[in-house]
């Protein structure tokens, strides 16, 4: 029998989806949930296939038989109905995603899952600022390689040289996600690579002479911002790991009873360990009444359920008068490791490579193991927070020398 207003209007959930069926191949779906579903059965090159028309009561049971009749007078003509109505979503999908614009936000948007929230976030200003105000609402298949250039001539002549490397990087990844979705047959951004001179390479700011590094040391005992700043800028040169991987430690992380930190190095994707000095453990465990009920070891000032920001240590830094630019910044806290632990202290620069979670290839091939020198590198952690303590009381340091 053919269905009625009421009998799609008092159809019941069951324990397991059912029909109700109509004339012509249409048919109501009801889900357990109770989702009542238009579909519609019909052969085609000999296959049973089904059509969805619709949801109950958005589409009314009148608008579903008017639904069948045009699906009827497609296959009448020999088109499939279901592949015909593919068709149709794949063209209003391209049709949205024509501009420059609207496809590398339809990237951005596919890559956020995959990249850190800050990286995202960047790579979303740069294009926004660099790229969407030349190429927004150019239609990204009328784009070509000149075009992208004089977009990257106005970053590199503004003295921002790497900027435009990164961007010509991130318009090429717009091309080849438009490529995957249809939209273009090749990535004129591709071509460009050498276009623009290659970008000098600039170091962190750095300090590396002992004297300096114990009054910077003493510097530090004047902050006064909160008590988890505090604790990152006493820890970042004592365990010098990169500024990301500071701010975003949790305290799962950590076994303070061993004196050890194991995290995933996110640039590498490699296991890291740090051994902690006595000191370091201390840091931490009066950090601990603090933060120790949440996950991260330093929590957002405003938002405890997120790190703490990445500008927090070089601001930090700033408070204090230092320029971040020339003297120091939260990343030069390894290189005043490496540098003096090697020249000052004398150790092994294998053993340094390793404790800063640098590939170091060996004969073997391995290019790094977490566990290499961890003996070495113990006594090594301790003896640095213990140079860094009588560095930073003023004590003549007087480096050791093997003779020839």
């Amino acid at each position: 029998m053919p269905l009625t207003d009421v009998s799609v209007r008092n159809a019941t959930p069951r324990e397991k989806a059912y029909r109700l069926a109509d004339a012509g191949g249409l048919y109501l779906e009801v889900s357990p949930s109770g989702g009542k579903y238009w579909r519609l059965k019909y052969r085609f090159g000999g296959k049973e296939k089904r059509l969805a028309l619709g949801v109950y009561p958005e589409v009314s049971l009148a608008e579903a038989r008017k639904r069948r009749a045009a699906a009827r007078e497609r296959l009448g003509a020999g088109v499939d109905p279901g592949e015909d109505k593919k068709a149709a979503k794949r063209a209003a999908r391209l049709s949205a995603l024509h501009t420059f614009e609207s496809a590398a936000r339809a990237w951005l948007e596919e890559r956020r899952s995959v990249v850190d929230h800050a990286q995202h976030v960047k790579t979303q200003a740069r294009l926004q600022a660099d790229a969407f105000p030349w190429l927004a609402t150019r239609p990204i298949a009328e784009i070509d390689a000149p075009e992208i250039l004089a977009v990257l001539r106005r970053v590199d002549q503004r003295g921002a040289r790497y900027t435009a490397h990164r961007l010509r990087s991130e318009i090429s990844r717009v091309f080849r996600f438009a490529i995957k979705e249809g939209l273009v047959k090749s990535d004129p951004a591709r071509d460009l690579i050498g276009a623009i001179p290659p970008a000098q390479t600039q170091h962190f700011a750095s300090i590396t002479e002992p004297e300096r590094v114990g009054a910077m040391l003493r510097a530090f005992d004047a902050f006064t911002g909160t008590f988890p700043v505090r604790c990152a800028l006493t820890l970042a040169p004592m365990l010098f790991v990169r500024p990301g991987e500071l701010r975003k430690a949790r305290w799962r992380e950590f076994d303070l009873d061993r004196g050890e930190w194991r995290y995933l190095v996110t640039k590498t994707n490699t296991e890291h360990l740090v051994p902690l000095a006595t000191q370091a453990v201390a840091t931490l465990r009066e950090l601990h009444a603090l933060t120790g009920s949440g996950d991260f070891v330093f929590p957002g000032a405003r938002d405890r359920k997120r790190p703490m920001s990445d500008a927090a240590i070089n601001a930090a830094l700033r408070r204090l008068g230092f320029d971040t630019r020339t003297e120091i910044t939260g990343h030069g806290f390894r290189a005043m490791a490496r540098t003096i632990l090697h020249e000052e202290l004398e150790q092994k620069p294998e053993a340094i490579e390793h404790q800063l979670a640098h590939a170091v290839p060996d004969l073997l091939g391995g290019a790094y193991n977490r566990t290499r020198f961890i003996k070495e590198r113990r006594v090594m952690m301790q003896k640095w927070a213990d140079y860094l303590d009588r560095i930073k009381l003023g004590a003549e340091v007087v480096p050791l020398r093997r003779e020839a």
